[in-house]
């Protein structure tokens, strides 16, 4: 048993990183330094947040919602995921708020309990995850959240979904739980499905005919067409390292027949910070380019918002969807994309050029069915929900049935006008995409304002990705 308590007490001090009741910032980069000091704090975790000024925005929200006693009440068996300034920052600019106070109350207060877990999680405990397997928690929410820790003890946020956040600092101990520090808004992904290929689906697969990278400020004149990678890094004001990626198609390439149910830009990754920081791809106007010339100074640049945006992520390849810009075209021939990190994404992205000796080229990858399916409604029930309060969608409201569930897609043709749609940390609105796996796995919710008692609604067309459609489907809403 003393041996036992001896490792506990290294591994916690090894791991844990601290900062004390008298300090007043919190590491906000993306990079876990270990403190090698003890984790216990003589307050509770709402006496910690109200200390700490890289903390403000949380103060601040946690007052607005009114869940002081969440943070303050006496329990040991709570975990609270603290995000940073920097986290509300992004949270407040990704849906367009100013300010905390511009969240709608509901949304917000939804927001919080997520990030509350109904367990004591601490990262130190060698009990507690065998093999560093991701374990499912209730949350305050009603979700679940997935907490595991790399083989260095590092915590993780839903590692094996949709997308997962490294904990910057952990395993702090006030007095009514445990605290791990993250910098974003965490929220609830869905798990990796059953994502089998439909056998009555091909795919269509053309290559970049022109791609290279464009260099700002002292090497704007340079052509890097040669290269083996499209090196992008955004800088404001074109400075010395913003780097541009432009790649040609020529749609004309593609040759198998069928219905377009998908397409995919896909670029091999060679070297990416993983910083979880958002990557644009845009269209631009110009297809008379050449990779042997092109350079900052003659490439011509978007003139019209992004098509697509993935989240950087330790990855093989990011994939971009463009299926809606590409049903949209009304032509084929010749396109030229643009790959650009989001402003204020300051992070080195090195994706591999056609010119790449080993990683795959970049591609275009049509997936393509022949229009012969058919779909079927299994479940379609009412929505119950309490006035001001959540509901979580499962296959128990809505179920179709006729192909797998990642491939039945379901578009939002009426939002409900009491309340809002959440999937993950979107608020989903008219024209707005889920599939039947967010039911499935309940990624999907429905959080009434507390303002208006009326019944209400909420109206999807269901398709397939072979072309199978179900149109206006309607759940009525009704608030207790």
């Amino acid at each position: 048993m003393q041996n036992i308590n001896s490792i506990t007490r290294f591994l916690a001090m090894m791991v844990a990183i601290v900062v004390t009741a008298s300090s007043c910032e919190i590491q906000e980069n993306f990079d876990y330094e270990p403190s090698g000091v003890d984790g216990k704090l003589e307050m509770t975790a709402w006496s910690y947040i109200q200390q700490n000024d890289s903390l403000a925005f949380l103060e601040e929200a946690i007052v607005y919602a009114e869940l002081e006693e969440l943070y303050e009440a006496a329990t040991l068996d709570r975990t609270f995921i603290i995000p940073t300034n920097k986290a509300f920052r992004t949270y407040l600019k990704d849906n367009a708020y100013t300010s905390v106070q511009d969240i709608p109350l509901p949304i917000l207060r939804n927001l919080l309990k997520y990030h509350v877990v109904n367990s004591r999680v601490i990262f130190t405990d060698p009990t507690l995850m065998p093999n560093n397997r991701p374990i499912a928690y209730d949350t305050e929410n009603g979700q679940l959240m997935y907490l595991s820790h790399a083989s260095n003890f590092i915590g993780l946020i839903n590692e094996g979904t949709s997308i997962q956040w490294q904990i910057t600092t952990s395993n702090l101990e006030p007095t009514n739980g445990v605290i791990h520090v993250v910098n974003a808004v965490v929220y609830y992904s869905v798990p990796t499905g059953d994502l089998t290929v439909n056998p009555d689906l091909v795919l269509d697969t053309i290559y970049a005919i022109n791609d290279a990278f464009v260099n700002g400020g002292a090497e704007s004149t340079k052509n890097f067409g040669t290269n083996p990678l499209l090196r992008v890094k955004h800088v404001t004001n074109n400075g010395d390292y913003d780097r541009k990626a432009f790649l040609m198609f020529n749609l004309d390439d593609f040759k198998k027949e069928g219905v377009v149910t998908d397409m995919r830009f896909q670029i091999s990754v060679s070297f990416t910070h993983a910083r979880g920081l958002p990557l644009d791809l845009y269209e631009t106007p110009s297809t008379t380019w050449s990779e042997s010339s092109l350079n900052f100074t003659n490439a011509v640049f978007p003139t019209t918002p992004r098509i697509a945006r993935v989240t950087t992520a330790s990855v093989p390849a990011f994939n971009f969807d463009i299926t809606d810009y590409y049903k949209a075209r009304t032509s084929a021939g010749r396109v030229s994309f643009m790959i650009e990190g989001a402003t204020g994404a300051d992070e080195t992205n090195d994706l591999a050029s056609k010119e790449h000796a080993t990683l795959k080229p970049p591609m275009l990858i049509a997936t393509l069915a022949s229009g012969n399916s058919s779909l079927e409604i299994l479940t379609k029930n009412d929505i119950s929900v309490a006035y001001g309060g959540v509901f979580v969608f499962s296959n128990d409201v809505l179920e179709i049935d006729g192909a797998a569930a990642g491939d039945i897609i379901y578009t939002i043709e009426s939002v409900p006008k009491n309340g809002w749609l959440i999937k993950g940390a979107s608020t989903l609105r008219e024209g707005a995409k889920f599939t039947q796996l967010d039911i499935e796995l309940m990624n999907l919710l429905f959080i009434q304002d507390g303002v208006n008692r009326t019944p209400d609604g909420l109206v999807v067309t269901a398709r397939d990705r072979a072309g199978a459609i179900i149109e206006n489907i309607e759940l009525k809403i009704n608030v207790q």
